[in-house]
Order: C-alpha cells, then sequence, then structure tokens
C-alpha cells in the first residue's frame, strides 16, 4: 500500500493541526495504521496507532488527551487530530500502515513496511 501523509505546517503553541494519511490504489481494510514522529537528533517515536477493522486506538502518554486518531472508511484515510500543541510536539511526522503488526507492537516502528513520506509540524512557542 502506498501512504500520502498531508497536514503539517507551522502553528502557534496551543493551536490545532490535523494531519491525514490517504492510501493510493489500496485500502486500509485489515492493516493497523501508525503515526510516528521523529524530532531532529532524536529517534523516531511512536504517537498513535489505530487498527483499521476495530477502531481500536493507541497512543504514547505523551499526547494522551490532546491527539486524536480516527478513521474514515469512505475515504481510506486515517486522521490524527492534533490540539493543544506544544513545541516539544516538533518533528517530522511519518504514517505508516502494515497488515502483519499484531496489536501489541503497533507502537514498534520496526514492526511496519508501509510507509508515507513526512510531513512536517512546527511549534512555536
Amino acid at each position: 500500500v502506498q501512504l500520502q501523509a498531508c497536514g503539517g505546517g507551522l502553528v502557534q503553541a496551543e493551536g490545532s493541526l490535523r494531519l491525514s494519511c490517504a492510501t493510493s490504489g489500496d485500502t486500509f481494510r485489515g492493516y493497523n495504521v501508525g503515526w510516528f514522529r521523529q524530532a531532529p537528533g532524536k529517534e523516531r517515536e511512536f504517537a498513535a496507532g489505530i487498527r483499521w477493522n476495530s477502531g481500536h486506538t493507541s497512543y504514547e502518554d505523551s499526547v494522551k488527551e490532546r491527539f486524536t486518531i480516527s478513521r474514515d472508511n469512505a475515504k481510506n484515510t486515517v486522521y490524527l487530530q492534533m490540539n493543544s500543541l506544544k513545541p516539544e510536539d516538533t518533528a517530522v511526522y511519518y504514517c505508516a500502515a502494515d497488515r502483519s503488526v499484531i496489536w501489541s507492537a503497533i507502537g514498534d516502528s520496526r514492526a511496519y513496511h508501509n510507509w508515507g513520506q513526512g510531513t512536517q509540524v512546527t511549534v512555536s512557542s
């Protein structure tokens, strides 16, 4: 599956952005989809994930209550709504998808074989 991520930008602290991850020529049915982020000089880390079929979600602790991952079946798109953004949320955000990711590994970037190109999110203080 080919993934296209978009929606990043520059926003002030406490602002909001919504990222989108869409497939090209395929469907997310049967996939687990994750949003990961990588700040300069840091390792890529998990932000949020969703099981397409059930809608079950998982979040990294630092984004709970601020970020919401969701899906639109008709548009084959996964969204990451990011509210109350902080400067430490600044990173390149990537979406990833894989049918073989088990739920316990939803936050492990090594489990995913399909990645989008990344979208830059910059939060100013």
